[in-house]
C-alpha cells in the first residue's frame, strides 16, 4: 500500500471526528518504518490482484488481530469526512482508521481517548504517562533508554478551555499532540561551553509551519556550534515541515505531558530489532477478571474485601546494568473491551494496583491479616478511569505480590496485567491446590446430644471422634468418654429403632429439631440430608449406622461453630467474600477456580451464603474430595474413573 515516502514524512489532515488522539498515534507510528509495515502490510496496492479489501494488524487486548475492511470510505462532496492524508492519492491512514473503528464497534466508539491507548494498539507496548511538572529526576535517562528501545513518545501542552489549539508566541500549539521522534546527546562547542547537550526532536503531525521558534529552531544561529557531521548524524533538516529540535531543558519547560509507549517482546521480532539496532524489554502477562461476590474486592480502603482480589507473584532477580542493586519494573493493568461496551452503557472502570514485598516467596494467597500489618512498597500513580494504568518502579531483587483492582468493590470487568523488566522475570497467579487440610488444628465446639438436653463440653469428644484431626497415638477411651458414647448411642436408638440405622428422612427430623433452635432458617431439606448420608455411607446402604452418624454429627457441629465465628452480626448469613476464610477454618484449601464455582453454586442473589447452604457446601466438598482421593491411586492429583464410577460418585453426593 502506498504510504508516506520513506515511512516518516507523511502528514495528516485533522478529522472532524473527535479522535485526534488516534491521529497523533498514527503520526508517531510513521516514525518507525518497521512498526508501520507490521500494522500496514506494504504489499497491498490498487493494482495487483486488487479485490477491494485491505488488511491491517492491530494489537487488541493481548493478541495481534488481523482486521479486514473494504475500500469504501465516508465522504461528503467528494472529500473524505474522517482522517485522511495531506496527499489526496494516499488512503492508508483513512483505511487504518476504518479498521480501528471496526475493531471497536463503530466510528462513534472512537470519540474521546488518549494517544497512549492507540499507540499500544499499534505496537503491543505499555504506555507510561508523565506530568512534566512532577517529572522524576532521571527523566532524561528514561527517555534516552526509551529511544534506544524504539519506544513511541508523544508530548503536549495543556489546552486553554477558552481557546482551541491556540498558538503560543514561541510557535508551539496548546492542546496539540506532538510526536517525540528522537532524544540525543549532541556534541556542542561554544565560547562558554563544550560537551554533550541533551536535545529532543519533536514533530507536528499536521506538517505545517507551526514550529518551535526558540533556541535551536530551524532558523536559530545556535546550530553553528554543532559540527556539520553531527548535524548529519542527527538528521537535521531546516525546513517548514513541522519537525524541530529543542534542548531538553527548553522542552521540559514548555511541554507539560509526556507519553512513552514501551515496545513489548512481540512488537518486533529479533531480526527487526537487529535491523534498527534497538533493545527489547522482557515481559510477562496474565489475563484475569474481577467477579462480583468472588474476587472484586476493591482497593485497600476496603480492607475486609481487598484481600479477595486476584494476587500475582513476580520474582525479579537481576538488577539493571546501570543501577545499584535495583530493578526497573513497569506494571500495566489494562481493562478489556470497555470501549466497545459503551453502547451497553458501560464506561471505563476506575482501576489501579498495589505491590507488596513477600517474605515467603512460596506463600499461598494472602489473607486479610497480611494487609492489616504490612505496608505496600509501591502502587499505581493513581486509580483512574482510563483503559490502562501504568507505573514505573525501582525495586530490590526479590519476590513481590501485585494486586490489580478496581477502586470500589463489586465491579465486574476483565483485565490484562503486563509486567515489563530489563532482565527476565517470573510471574504467576498466587493460588493453592484444592484439598482437605488433614493436619490442621481444627477447633472442637460444644456438642448437644440429639434428643437430649445434655451438652458435651469443648474437647470432650475423644480423638477417635474427630476425623478431621490426625491421631498421633492410640489411647484407650477414658471412663467418662465411654459414658458419653453410651448416652449418644441411647439418643440415637430412640430415633433409629432396634436396627440402629437412620435414613435421610429420619436424619432430617433429628437435625431440624436441634439446629432450628439455634438458627432462624427453614431447616435442612431431604436433598441436603441425602448428601449428608452419602458423605458417610461407606457401604452404600442409603442409611447411617451409629458410627457413621457419630462422625457426621462431629463434622456438623464443627462447621456450625465456624459459621457462627464468621457470622459476626448473627444474621444467619455470610458474605461470599468471607466464604473462603470460613472454609479454610473448616479445614479446606481451595483453588481460585474452585472457590469461584462454589460462590456461583451456593450464594443467593445478594451474594450471601446462608447457614444451610454453607453446611451443604462443606458436605459436598468433603464428599467429593474423599471420592477423588480414593481414585487417585498414585497420589499425583489425577483420578481415573470409568463411566459408572464417575456417575455414581457425582450423583450420590
Amino acid at each position: 500500500m502506498q504510504k508516506c515516502k520513506g515511512g516518516n514524512t507523511g502528514y495528516f489532515m485533522p478529522p472532524c471526528l473527535s479522535d485526534c488522539w488516534l491521529l497523533a498515534a498514527i503520526a508517531s507510528l510513521t516514525c518507525n518504518e518497521v512498526l508501520l509495515n507490521k500494522v500496514v502490510p506494504p504489499e497491498q496496492n490498487f493494482t495487483d490482484e486488487y479485490c477491494g479489501l485491505f488488511k491491517f494488524n492491530i494489537w487488541h487486548e493481548g493478541d495481534w488481530t488481523e482486521v479486514v475492511v473494504d475500500d469504501r470510505l465516508p465522504s461528503y462532496m467528494d472529500n473524505l469526512v474522517f482522517m485522511h492524508s495531506a496527499d489526496k492519492h494516499e488512503f492508508w491512514s483513512a483505511l487504518l482508521e476504518k479498521a480501528y473503528a471496526k475493531l471497536h464497534g463503530s466510528y462513534e466508539s472512537l470519540k474521546g481517548g488518549s494517544t497512549s491507548e492507540a499507540m499500544e494498539d499499534f505496537t503491543g507496548g505499555v504506555t507510561e504517562m508523565f506530568d512534566l511538572k512532577k517529572a522524576p529526576k532521571d527523566l532524561l535517562t528514561i527517555m534516552l533508554k526509551a529511544h534506544d528501545r524504539g519506544s513511541l513518545m508523544g508530548c503536549s501542552i495543556d489546552a486553554d478551555p477558552n481557546q482551541l489549539e491556540a498558538e503560543l508566541a514561541n510557535g508551539l500549539i496548546m492542546g496539540h499532540a506532538y510526536s517525540v521522534t528522537a532524544v540525543k546527546m549532541v556534541e556542542i562547542q561554544t565560547p562558554g561551553r563544550s560537551g554533550k547537550l541533551p536535545m529532543v526532536r519533536c514533530r507536528n503531525p499536521w506538517g505545517n509551519e507551526s514550529e518551535w521558534k526558540g533556541a535551536f529552531s530551524d532558523e536559530s544561529e545556535r546550530w553553528k556550534y554543532i559540527t556539520d557531521s553531527d548535524k548529519e548524524e542527527i538528521g537535521l533538516t531546516q525546513e517548514d515541515d513541522g519537525e524541530f529540535w529543542m534542548t531538553f531543558g527548553d522542552w521540559q519547560s514548555n511541554f507539560q505531558k509526556l507519553e512513552i509507549c514501551n515496545l513489548g517482546p512481540d512488537s518486533l521480532d529479533d531480526d527487526e530489532l537487529v535491523k534498527i539496532g534497538k533493545k527489547r524489554w522482557e515481559a510477562t502477562s496474565e489475563v484475569g477478571e474481577w467477579i462480583p461476590n468472588v474476587n472484586a474486592g476493591g482497593c485497600r480502603n476496603y480492607l475486609q474485601t481487598f484481600f479477595t482480589n486476584p494476587q500475582y507473584r513476580v520474582t525479579v532477580t537481576d538488577p539493571d546494568e546501570d543501577e545499584d542493586d535495583l530493578c526497573t519494573i513497569l506494571v500495566g493493568v489494562l481493562q478489556k473491551d470497555r470501549r466497545k461496551k459503551r453502547k451497553e452503557g458501560l464506561d471505563m472502570l476506575t482501576i489501579g494496583y498495589v505491590i507488596y514485598k513477600l517474605k515467603d516467596p512460596d506463600c499461598g494467597p494472602l489473607d486479610v491479616d497480611f494487609f492489616k500489618y504490612n505496608a505496600s512498597v509501591a502502587k499505581s500513580p493513581s486509580f483512574i478511569n482510563l483503559r490502562e494504568v501504568c507505573g514505573r518502579h525501582m525495586l530490590q531483587p526479590g519476590t513481590y505480590c501485585i494486586i490489580p483492582s478496581t477502586f470500589e468493590p463489586h465491579n465486574k470487568g476483565e483485565y490484562l496485567l503486563r509486567i515489563f523488566t530489563e532482565k527476565a522475570n517470573v510471574t504467576h497467579e498466587i493460588d493453592e491446590e484444592t484439598a482437605i487440610q488433614e493436619d490442621q488444628d481444627v477447633k472442637c465446639y460444644n456438642v448437644i446430644l440429639p434428643g437430649t438436653k445434655q451438652m458435651l463440653p469443648q474437647g470432650a469428644l475423644s480423638e477417635q471422634y474427630r476425623p478431621s484431626q490426625r491421631r498421633t497415638e492410640e489411647k484407650p477411651p477414658t471412663e467418662e468418654e465411654v459414658e458419653q458414647e453410651d448416652a449418644l448411642k441411647r439418643s440415637f436408638k430412640r430415633v433409629s429403632g432396634d436396627d440402629m440405622e437412620i435414613d435421610a428422612f429420619e436424619l432430617r427430623d433429628i437435625l431440624n429439631a436441634v439446629f432450628k433452635k439455634e438458627f432462624d432458617f427453614d431447616g435442612f431439606g431431604v436433598d441436603a440430608c441425602r448428601s449428608m448420608v452419602a458423605m458417610h455411607d461407606g457401604d452404600l446402604s442409603g442409611k447411617l449406622g451409629f458410627d457413621e452418624f457419630k462422625t457426621l454429627w462431629t463434622d456438623l457441629r464443627k462447621w456450625k461453630g465456624v459459621f457462627k465465628e464468621f457470622d459476626k452480626d448473627s444474621s444467619g448469613r455470610l458474605s461470599s467474600y468471607e466464604l473462603r476464610s470460613a472454609l479454610h477454618a473448616s479445614g479446606f484449601k481451595l483453588s481460585n477456580r474452585t472457590f469461584s464455582t462454589l460462590v456461583m453454586r451456593f450464594s443467593n442473589k445478594a451474594g450471601e451464603i446462608e447457614f444451610s447452604d454453607f453446611m451443604l457446601c462443606a458436605i459436598k466438598l468433603k464428599t467429593m474430595l474423599a471420592s477423588f482421593k480414593s481414585y487417585d491411586a498414585q497420589r499425583q492429583g489425577i483420578a481415573a474413573f470409568d463411566v459408572d464410577s464417575f456417575v455414581a460418585t457425582t450423583m450420590y453426593s
